[in-house]
């Protein structure tokens, strides 16, 4: 049996996403046994249905189509995070967000939702998507969880507060189709994540339209409630206390047993060498750590160049 992880950022971390890949392939020796990566999830700059996080810059077709070639030759899929929660039926005509389902519509790419409006506009619209059902939909009900997986979805991932509760794990219906977010950096039971995802998705609202209006993006143009949160700022150590965090060897001697196949790693907007450390964390065997970090980090800051990491 795999065990597929989901990565964060085909965009913010585009090169060391390539890079693990390559590597991956080259000493697959150095890895935790019957592991792949199943997809990469993120968006593009100016994509107005995004959620989770928040993604600023203006839309840049060939650049994007260049990226998703990058990985989708490799056999890895996109999975855009189409969860704004506050997408209404005024927002389904975004040319942008239309022209990125256009553009990666082939059989391979999937999309992460949580609007009903707008997943109901893109299984009408582009029925060749996967559909993941998002975490941010916060289902803390077991029947609720039960009747999600009843539905046509490709992968429901679960609210991050199921974690180590296995007798309540247990219950899970089709727990191949479960995905689970293994490094949450929330506080568990967090009692505002609703609200910060609202607030992503009101302010990334505001960041397409002003790239769309041609000014500046900045503080002085776009109005943004502010949202403080002491735990947006984590690391692989910061969060192995939480009850919630699941380790690399409780996936492998306690998740996998029980049926569940696919777990996420979150860190979107994290720099490069803590998701580079989340990875090794994960990924590596213990007695290659080292060499393997020495040798990704060599390649990022091009002290070495180990493999050609730009899209053509």
């Amino acid at each position: 049996m795999s065990i597929n992880y989901h990565l964060p950022s085909f965009t913010e971390h585009f090169s060391l996403n390539i890079l693990l890949d390559s590597y991956m392939k080259n000493y697959p020796e150095r890895f935790r046994d019957d592991i792949r990566i199943a997809s990469v999830f993120g968006n593009f700059s100016g994509a107005l249905w995004n959620g989770g996080r928040n993604v600023s810059g203006k839309y840049d077709r060939s650049i994007n189509e260049k990226i998703m070639k990058a990985f989708n030759s490799r056999g890895i899929p996109l999975r855009f995070t189409f969860t704004n929660p506050l997408i209404e039926e005024k927002h389904l005509s975004d040319k942008v967000c239309n022209d990125i389902l256009k553009m990666a519509d082939n059989g391979m790419n999937e999309v992460i939702v949580m609007s009903p409006v707008l997943e109901q506009y893109i299984r009408e619209n582009y029925p060749g998507y996967k559909i993941t059902s998002s975490t941010c939909k916060q289902i803390r009900d077991m029947n609720d969880l039960n009747a999600e997986l009843d539905k046509n979805y490709n992968l429901v991932v679960i609210d991050y507060n199921w974690n180590n509760k296995f007798d309540d794990l247990a219950l899970i219906s089709d727990k191949k189709r479960c995905e689970i977010l293994v490094n949450a950096c929330c506080q568990p039971a967090c009692p505002r994540r609703g609200e910060h995802y609202r607030s992503i998705g009101k302010y990334q609202i505001e960041l397409c339209n002003v790239a769309r209006s041609g000014l500046d993006i900045g503080r002085e143009n776009i109005v943004k409630e502010p949202f403080l949160c002491q735990y947006m700022d984590y690391n692989i150590y910061t969060i192995k206390d939480f009850p919630t965090h699941i380790s690399p060897d409780d996936i492998e001697t306690k998740y996998v047993p029980m049926g569940f196949e696919q777990f996420k790693l979150e860190g979107r907007t994290i720099g490069d060498i803590k998701m580079l450390e989340m990875y090794i964390y994960y990924l590596v065997k213990s007695e290659y750590k080292d060499i393997v970090r020495l040798d990704m980090i060599s390649s990022l800051t091009g002290r070495i160049k180990y493999f050609n990491i730009m899209p053509t």
